[in-house]
Formats: C-alpha cells, structure tokens, sequence
C-alpha cells in the first residue's frame, strides 16, 4: 500500500496585541481572560478542535500532518544543545539524548516515547505555536516540549507541578486524568509513576484537540497510533525558597559597595564582664538596627525578578551569527530589515529596567527604552523602528550590538 503523502500544518503567527476579550476557538469559545479566571491553575479543560485547521482538512479529505516530522525530531535529538530523553515502558527505563537516529525506534514498534525539550528554540513553527499562550506573563512561560511515540507509548500515570496545554498535533493519544491527592510512587524506577492511580475522566484527542491541565491532576496518556505527536507547552514554577534565596544574594552584592557597612564595629561603651562566652548585647543591637534598616522596594523586587527570571536554562546554547557584521553594516541591515528575539532569548522588564537573559540592557530613562519594551511585548521590531533606533547605535559597546554578536538577537530574514 502507497502512503499519502500529507501536507504539514503551518501554525499561524501571534497577532499583535493578542486579543485577549475576544473568544478563541483554541480555547473552546472562551476568551483568554474568561480562561485565566475560569480554569487556569483551577480545573482542566478539554477542547474539542482547539486548531480547527486539522477538522476543516480531514473533512476535505486531505488530513493534515504535523508541523515536524519525525526525521526532524530525530535529528534534533541528535544535537548536543537539545534536551531529549527516551522513555520505554516495556519493561520501564529512561535513556537520556543526544540519540543516534537507530537508537529511536521506529513508528510502528510498539512502548516507547521520544522527549524532545524546548523545541520552541530550535524551530520557529514551534515558536509560534509558544507565542499564541503569550496572554500568559513571559515570567511564567517555560518550553514546548514534543513526545512522539509508538503504539501504547507513554511515560506512566504522574504529576506534574505546573500548568500544561496538550497540544495533539499527529495520531491519537488517549488520555486519562484525576485529581487524586494519592502521591505514592511506584518503588526503583527511574520515572516518577504513580502507584494508585486512579481516573476520573477518560478521553480520546485527535489532531487539533487540546488539554489544559493545572498543577498536580494526575494522568496518562497512551499513545494509539505510531508516530502520535502532542506537543506540550509548560510552564516555570519557582518556589518561594529559591526567589528569596536569589534576591537575598543579590542584595548581599550590592550591599558590599554600601560605604556605611563597610565601617568597623565599635564598642567605646562596652562594660567589663564577668560572662565573656556571652554574646555583647550591643553587638546584637547594632547590627540587629542595620538589618531593620535594609528595605525592599517594589522597584527592587521587580527589577530583580525580572534579573531572575530571564536567565536561561544552563543548557541553553547561544551562537553568534555565521557572517557577523560590523557596527555600521549592522545598522544598515536592521534598517532594512528589522530585529528580533532569537527564539532562546527571553526578555523581562518592569517599570524601571529591561532585562534580557538575566542582564541588565537599558532603564526608563534611556533615549532606547521605548525600543527593547516594544521588543519586549512584541519579539521582534520592524525596520521602520530599526531606523529610528539605529541612530543610537553609536558604539561597538552598545547593548544592541552586543547582543547581536552574541546571538541573543537576530536579524529578521529579508
């Protein structure tokens, strides 16, 4: 038998501003606001042809295939910079990438499931498809990650500890949910499946289906078909511990400059004692009155969020353009033909300073902050706004230039 050869489905960019009153048929006829006051970190919700594009073709009789295909997925678990991992299920084990494409079984073995991370950087029909939940602050987005699997392939009833949308792109994917508070794991395995598991709902998504699920439903999902595809957009969960400990850090950096700290204790009134183990009671008054001294603003809180935040993930890899041009090509070309965010950048601000990858780039009273809080909302500025910012531009130390050069933004194609 021939197979039919199917046409990928191209997700569509991001309009800007997202129309956030508006309803969406990814989300079920319910605007993203009606979402994230409805459902998000709440309740699941399942959406029947989230992306109707796949509904519309297969009535046409012409179905539609996934945006990567397989020898994509393959190939991009051969990279270095790529986190992938291969799960089987029969007996369970975990493999982690880079992955020879021998090494990954074929479409129609059965058990197994191909883990592909952060594909959002190393595909932009993947970036796209991460640009449509951008209603949701950037703080909080994370990754796409893509599983393929063969027939019966999953990872095993589990929990996750933050919000995902299931995107099924390709096949057949059943899956089963619960919001059992049961946590026991199954003993000497090197998943985290649970023992007890126990579903409440039961269903079948096809290409377009989507599910949201908030932070800690169980579930499972088995793939039906060889070469199911569901791609997963997930989200950042910092604990508290880890935010306080980071800004407590970098508040210790800056108080090394403070010249009041940098003075020596004094005790001209210190009294002789007769219990020398003890600690001076005015030892611990001073230094108790400096530590009640030290404040945190809004603006500190937030600027240093946004430091926090749009750090990369360690294994993030940026690289330099293959033809880097000097400074005053450089200017020329973003003239021409605009900038963007490469797709592994991220970018924070708040009220006072834009961040990008965890540095400070610009502050509100800069002649270019206008430009990096457009780049900001929009990942990308268009060469009518790169003429207006190329002109100040003016050395090879320049934010923008720099950030050129290391790979962080990227020319837009012509």
């Amino acid at each position: 038998m021939t197979a039919h050869f199917q046409e990928p489905y191209i997700p569509p960019e991001a309009p800007h501003p997202l129309p956030i009153a508006q309803a969406w048929a990814l989300l079920g006829g319910i605007s993203p606001k009606q979402f994230m006051k409805e459902y998000w970190q709440k309740k699941p919700l399942l959406v029947r042809g989230a992306i109707p594009a796949f509904n519309l073709a297969k009535a046409a009789g012409t179905p539609l295939a996934s945006p990567l295909s397989f020898d994509e997925l393959k190939q991009l678990a051969n990279q270095k910079d790529v986190e992938s991992r291969l799960v089987k299920s029969s007996p369970w084990s975990l493999e982690h990438g880079p992955f020879f494409s021998k090494k990954i079984p074929g479409l129609q073995e059965r058990a197994w499931t191909l883990l592909v991370q952060g594909v959002n950087g190393h595909h932009p029909l993947a970036q796209r498809v991460m640009s449509w939940f951008r209603f949701i602050p950037e703080a909080r987005l994370d990754d796409l990650m893509i599983s393929i699997a063969g027939p019966k392939g999953g990872v095993g009833p589990h929990m996750d500890s933050y919000d995902v949308f299931l995107i099924q792109m390709a096949g057949r994917r059943r899956w089963k949910i619960s919001a059992q508070k049961d946590k026991t794991l199954v003993k000497d395995l090197p998943l985290k499946i649970l023992k007890n598991f126990k579903a409440t709902d039961d269903w079948v998504l096809e290409p377009g289906d989507m599910l949201y699920l908030p932070p800690n439903m169980a579930h499972d999902g088995i793939a039906l078909d060889g070469g199911c595809q569901t791609w997963s957009v997930g989200f950042r969960v910092p604990n508290y511990r880890e935010l306080v400990n980071e800004i407590l850090w970098r508040t210790t950096e800056a108080l090394e400059n403070d010249p009041a700290l940098n003075k020596l204790y004094t005790d001209p009134d210190q009294a002789a004692t007769l219990d020398p183990a003890l600690v001076p009671e005015e030892l611990v008054k001073v230094i108790r009155k400096q530590l009640n001294s030290l404040q945190w603003s809004k603006s500190d809180v937030s600027c240093t969020l946004a430091g926090i935040l749009s750090e990369p993930k360690p294994q993030t890899v940026f690289y330099p353009p293959e033809d880097l041009l000097d400074l005053e090509s450089f200017k020329k070309a973003i003239y021409q033909r605009g900038l963007e965010l490469s797709p592994r950048s991220k970018s924070l601000y708040d009220k006072d300073f834009f961040y990008l990858n965890g540095e400070s780039m610009s502050d509100s009273e800069a002649p270019d902050w206008a430009y990096w809080c457009e780049l900001g909302k929009k990942q990308q500025l268009n060469n009518k706004k790169c003429s207006q910012l190329a002109a100040l531009i003016d050395s090879e130390d320049n934010p923008w230039f720099e950030s050129y050069q290391a790979g962080w933004l990227i020319l837009k194609k012509a």
